[in-house]
């Protein structure tokens, strides 16, 4: 949620922060705004509501961009408290004008605060928790007892919630201040000059030296230096920089309209990245997961915690884990893992799987396992992220970086992590034999199947066309295709702003089935296996009351053709790989319906990619 990006160093900011905020905008698009050291120790503050390019106009017809000098920050919003408005975005300032900051976060108890600072006479402009941040650091600084430094850190140690910021003042130009808890942030280090961000994209183009901010950390970054210190204590903290390797063409959309068309398309390469090196005949290489190897193989329950996305994905992880190894497999919404009784201790696993690694529910469920004493896995894609350090171990996606909101090669990376996991629990377990595992590790016909889905392509776009319309969906699977239903039905409300629902085939009688009539289309998953003949019938009950169906299937059998307004079939692959070739199916079937409807595919509204608050 929300996009941080900041320079000091030699250079013009302006045209680093403004391409910054650009990579940055899938992290939210309400508003943006940047604020610069402008020359005689002034700063200029120039934001606006709505995309990025609205506020680049702004600046170019205002100057701004030629009043810049070497130190700036910025800042694209996806709004918490107050309206996305150009009140509300940011930067926001203090009351004297002397001190300007940007957030990422919420700060929860900025309610009493912002009564105290009333009480001192400060007066507030807009209805953000932010700006109560900044005036609380500007009380302390203008009392005159303060430095910056420690004005900020004051403030810090009273406010509770996440934030990451960064923040300027006027008086004195030379220091930028970044500092975070809860929420990520990033510094580049590049010679003489310094970069900060909510994560690497506005920073891969200008050096790939970083140092990943730990919890309750802030760097003072200088004139020519820098220094890591503790929010808590005025200690120094070790640095330790990190060398990134990220494609640049992950932040640059090549022939393709939308960053999610192409992460589609990506999935041919990007599931065999996830797989290749992890698979030697018979066995299973998770090298990331080695050291907890023992404890893991050897625990009585698992619990998969995650969101959106990527708690559909866990529970096909939870119906692979269980089939294969027979270990029991709780799934749990990580916002709910926090505050209810779950029943775990030093003999549980808890694997967590989050695309970004920063989503803050799912980091809290990791730091609650953690309490209790349970080994935790990490599944996500961003080394370097928060839940890759919080987590025992963990093995990582490789899909490169995901801009746009809507997940999809994420999605399909994650699963095959999961069928890997399952395969080597089953296999040290005995539960599953070597030529059972060779079949299972025969990926490379399954992956170029992908291929064949998306030569598919047109006639995908013709059936979406015919649906662009309707008001209502249903999606329906059993077994392994019942999360698989339930993320198409995401997959088209995120885009599209269609209602759609996923349910269990069966349990569309129990209810839902009082929606079906003739405009209703109704998106059943069938695959040819024991759940075949079951799925028919389901389908009978629909078209009984003359909703439209549309089939996603492995088998050519007449009845098929027979019941389905529309049929997709796809290649003869495994039940479990018919779950991903089905998964990027409804992923293009949405895609061409919201594009169909004229709508921003890479930023829908109200949703932003990284959801770093709770």
């Amino acid at each position: 949620m929300c996009g941080i990006v900041a320079y000091k160093g030699k250079k013009n900011c302006y045209p680093i922060l403004i391409n910054g905020l650009k990579k940055l905008e899938y992290r939210g698009y309400d508003s943006a705004g940047i604020a610069c050291i402008s020359g005689k120790g002034n700063i200029t503050i120039s934001k606006r509501s709505g995309k990025v390019k609205q506020l680049e106009e702004t600046l170019k017809k205002n100057n701004v961009h030629k009043k810049c000098t070497g130190t700036g920050i910025a800042h694209t919003r996806w709004a918490t408290h107050g309206r996305p408005n150009q009140v509300n975005s940011h930067p926001h300032n203090d009351q004297s004008g002397s001190i300007v900051l940007v957030h990422n976060g919420i700060i929860e108890n900025y309610d009493p605060i912002k009564k105290f600072l009333k009480s001192k006479n400060i007066k507030f402009k807009s209805e953000t928790d932010t700006e109560v941040l900044v005036q609380l650091i500007g009380y302390f600084y203008n009392k005159g007892k303060l430095t910056f430094e420690q004005s900020v850190r004051a403030a810090l140690q009273r406010v509770d919630g996440a934030y990451a910021i960064v923040v300027l003042n006027k008086n004195e130009p030379d220091k930028m201040i970044a500092a975070r808890k809860g929420s990520p942030l990033v510094l580049g280090i590049n010679e003489e000059e310094f970069f900060v961000g909510s994560d690497i994209s506005p920073i891969i183009n200008y050096t790939q030296q970083i140092i990943y901010l730990e919890e309750s950390q802030m760097a003072i970054i200088g004139e020519k230096d820098y220094e890591i210190k503790s929010i808590e204590k005025d200690i120094s903290l070790p640095k330790v920089v990190e060398k990134i390797d990220y494609k640049i063409d992950d932040y640059d959309k090549g022939k393709f309209k939308f960053f999610m068309h192409k992460e589609i398309h990506e999935q041919v390469d990007t599931i065999s990245n996830t797989i290749i090196g992890r698979t030697k005949g018979h066995n299973v290489l998770l090298n990331g997961l080695m050291e907890y190897w023992s404890q893991i193989e050897s625990a009585s329950k698992i619990y998969i915690t995650a969101c959106g996305t990527s708690w559909h994905a866990g529970l096909i992880g939870k119906n692979l884990i269980e089939r294969f190894s027979e270990v029991p497999v709780h799934v749990e919404y990580a916002s709910e893992f926090r505050y209810n009784k779950i029943l775990v201790d030093n003999d549980s696993v808890v694997i967590a799987i989050s695309q970004s690694g920063e989503t803050a529910d799912t980091l809290a469920a990791i730091k609650k396992a953690n309490d209790y004493g349970a080994i935790t896995i990490g599944i996500c894609n961003v080394p370097g992220s928060s839940i890759s350090r919080e987590t025992d171990c963990g093995v990582f996606t490789r899909c490169g970086h995901e801009v746009g909101v809507a997940s999809t090669k994420a999605f399909t990376a994650q699963i095959s992590i999961l069928y890997l996991f399952a395969l080597k629990l089953a296999y040290v377990k005995k539960q599953i034999s070597k030529s059972a595992m060779k079949a299972h590790l025969d990926f490379a016909s399954s992956v170029t199947k992908v291929k064949s889905i998306l030569r598919k392509e047109n006639y995908i776009k013709k059936i979406a066309s015919k649906y662009k319309n309707a008001s209502d969906f249903l999606y329906l699977g059993r077994g392994l295709n019942f999360p698989v239903a339930l993320e198409g039905a995401l997959k088209l409300k995120e885009i599209s702003y269609i209602h759609a629902e996923g349910y269990p085939a069966a349990e569309m009688k129990h209810g839902p089935i009082a929606l079906v009539d003739k405009n209703m289309p109704n998106v059943f998953i069938v695959p040819k296996d024991k759940t075949y003949d079951k799925i028919i019938s389901n389908i009978e009950e629909i078209k009984s009351r003359k909703g439209k169906i549309i089939i996603i299937t492995d088998s050519k059998e007449k009845v098929l053709k027979d019941l389905a307004n529309d049929l997709i079939v796809v290649p003869k692959t495994n039940h479990y790989m018919f779950c991903i070739l089905a998964t990027i199916v409804l992923q293009l079937f949405a895609y061409y319906i919201a594009v169909g409807k004229k709508l921003n595919v890479d930023q829908p509204r109200n949703l932003a990619k990284s959801v770093t608050v709770e």
